[in-house]
């Protein structure tokens, strides 16, 4: 069978993760699913790592793979939902993180052998029919409905066998002794049921506004608290992309060329809506269920409701549904009910089908056939991407020229200047402090300090442009002065004011906790009033978050007690713990195979990514984020609504 697999090889279809993701189990819990890579070394290297290399082509395969899979999640799938997943970024870190572990199990001899991948083939639920396979025929038929060639679902097979021992293999040294199981299972086990009253300083309001005299007498009280860290200025040119496309002309050939070159990309695949009824042989002659059948089909002919019929003879999985197989999972069904659902038209119903085990009978409750867009309908798309692209590509090539010519003279204003370009003083910036508006993430502050005295940057990327930066100025640490640091002064001398007023609040509040309940005490001096019916240790709390005071208070606080003041971040807090659920070693010693399982798969998970930071630093993986922010353009502005 492995052999015949191997013949015909073809990419992965995207229906790949649609039809086949119910039973194909990634390794990779943590990280939700890697996505499968195909070395390519077609448009350039996107990653490289050691010898090996991630191609954009294969970069892009990935991508719209997943995007196929979110379309069937989300009813619409656009630019901000993308964003909200933070899409490219996660398939790019997969990829990496599948292809480090196929280095590593390289380096350690890890192979998967042909028994592996066909007892791993026939225990997919999918090709199996009473517990045994369905056979290689109806096996192949499932792959070619979804277009998946049979020598890349091995291929991919093979490397999922070949992480999983290698992962395996990792964590084979790993173990957990009884101290780490008793602290994990109370962790877990354990609970108090309390209550608590707080009270955030900044909800408090001061009745005078702070005096000019009175802040400058603070900072004078507090100068050692105030000082300024190394700040860095330059000179800058930056060319912003939105700016840039307003020159940006398209040529009617460029747009359809485009269109041409991805029109995989502007197709809505087939979609079949099947249901189905299915009558079990059982103990039955098959004549007499097959009468039954005839019988059911007449009814239904006759105008009684396809779905009604189904809930009442069907037996299987989706009669209570009304027969209802969705648009994919009558993809698994046997090759006889799937040729004849290949050639029924929308609302067409078949003749009783005779099947190994029963009869069926299909309905085509929807067919919507494949549908290339017009470039009409995409045309907003391309002009997009093709005006990011070329926006991106003139950029990179100004600020390229200009660093030769401004290397050259030494003088990034000089040279900007005879280009005609504006120049921007960037002012005194933080390492990694946003410059205004234009960079957020704070590349150009970083490449500030990544620069010797006078020294001229390379092409800086920004979401926004593309920049280059000389340094100008290197202002050393040093003790601010008053007027530099004034607001931070006038902002700290109001929080230690709502301090003392909180807990003058909360004091008396402590004082009335032996004479009322908390939520009236939480009433009488205006404080929030929280209950957890099941704390646990270093669980979040509601508003005030986790910390080991509240831990602490919960489990050995006396019950019935209300506690000092605790002072957690911004806020002042009382408990009182009103039940506590305890374990004992009688009890763990009941799970204790059970709970040591699960502590070892969180070592072992924690040394994974341990493991994986630290090849990732001995391959000197190296990203192109030029590239990758040109692909990351090009796909949000292809599902810009």
């Amino acid at each position: 069978m492995l052999k015949t697999m191997r013949k015909n090889v073809k990419s992965l279809a995207p229906t790949l993760w649609l039809v086949i993701a119910a039973f194909i189990i990634t390794i990779f819990a943590v990280w939700g699913g890697a996505g499968r890579m195909e070395q390519s070394s077609g448009s350039g290297t996107l990653v490289s790592m050691g010898k090996d290399k991630i191609s954009v082509d294969s970069f892009q395969q990935n991508i719209f793979r997943r995007l196929e899979n979110l379309r069937q999640e989300f009813e619409s799938v656009d630019k901000n939902l993308i964003m909200q997943l933070n899409l490219p970024q996660q398939v790019l870190e997969q990829m990496i993180q599948e292809t480090l572990l196929m280095q590593l199990a390289k380096k350690l001899g890890i192979e998967a052998t042909k028994e592996e991948i066909r007892d791993k083939i026939i225990s997919y639920p999918v090709f199996q029919r009473d517990g045994k396979f369905i056979g290689f025929e109806e096996y192949k038929r499932i792959l070619d409905w979804n277009r998946i060639s049979l020598a890349d679902f091995e291929n991919n097979l093979k490397k999922e066998i070949i992480m999983q021992k290698t992962i395996e293999l990792l964590g084979a040294g790993i173990t957990v002794s009884r101290k780490e199981i008793w602290e994990h299972y109370q962790k877990e086990n354990e609970s108090a049921k309390i209550e608590y009253v707080f009270l955030d300083t900044e909800d408090i309001e001061l009745s005078e506004e702070i005096k000019e005299e009175e802040s400058k007498q603070y900072f004078e009280q507090h100068r050692e608290n105030y000082r300024l860290p190394e700040r860095r200025s330059g000179t800058l040119v930056l060319f912003e992309t939105e700016e840039i496309k307003k020159e940006v002309e398209l040529s009617e050939n460029e747009i359809q060329n485009y269109y041409e070159d991805n029109i995989d990309q502007f197709k809505d695949p087939e979609k079949i809506k099947v249901s189905r009824i299915f009558l079990p042989l059982d103990s039955k002659e098959k004549d007499l269920v097959l009468a039954q059948a005839r019988s059911l089909l007449g009814r239904i002919r006759s105008g009684e409701n396809f779905a009604d019929i189904a809930q009442e003879y069907s037996k299987d999985t989706k009669a209570q549904s009304g027969g209802d197989w969705g648009t994919f999972e009558w993809r698994t069904l046997p090759a006889a009910e799937q040729q004849q659902i290949s050639q029924l038209e929308e609302g067409g119903i078949s003749e009783p089908i005779n099947l190994e085990d029963g009869v069926s009978i299909l309905k085509i409750t929807e067919r919507v056939p494949e549908k290339t867009k017009e470039i009409d309908e995409v045309r907003s798309q391309i002009e997009g991407i093709l005006k990011e692209r070329k926006a991106r590509e003139k950029a990179t090539e100004r600020i390229k020229n200009l660093e030769k010519r401004a290397k050259k003279q030494k003088d990034l204003e000089a040279a900007a200047r005879e280009s005609g370009y504006d120049i921007q003083k960037t002012g005194l910036l933080k390492q990694g402090e946003a410059y205004s508006i234009v960079d957020s993430s704070g590349a150009i502050s970083q490449t500030l300090f990544s620069l010797q005295e006078n020294g001229i940057s390379s092409a800086i990327k920004t979401y926004n442009g593309v920049g280059i930066v000389q340094l100008s100025a290197v202002e050393a640490p040093r003790p601010a002065e008053y007027e530099e640091v004034n607001e931070d002064v006038r902002k700290d001398l109001a929080t230690e004011k709502k301090k003392e007023k909180a807990k003058k609040i909360i004091s008396a509040a402590q004082d009335d906790g032996t004479r009322y309940d908390m939520e009236k005490i939480a009433e009488k001096h205006g404080l929030e009033y929280k209950t957890v019916n099941e704390h646990k240790r270093t669980q979040y709390l509601s508003t005030i978050g986790e910390n080991a005071q509240i831990d602490e208070k919960a489990f050995n606080l006396p019950v019935g007690t209300v506690s000092d003041v605790l002072e957690i971040n911004t806020y002042y807090v009382l408990l009182k713990v009103l039940d506590r659920k305890e374990v004992t070693q009688e009890d763990i010693e009941k799970n204790i195979d059970t709970e040591k399982e699960n502590l070892l798969n969180q070592k072992k998970n924690r040394f994974f990514h341990s493991t994986m930071v630290k090849l990732r630093r001995e391959k000197n993986v190296k990203i192109n984020y030029d590239r990758f922010l040109q692909i990351n353009s090009e796909i949000l502005s292809r599902y810009e609504k």
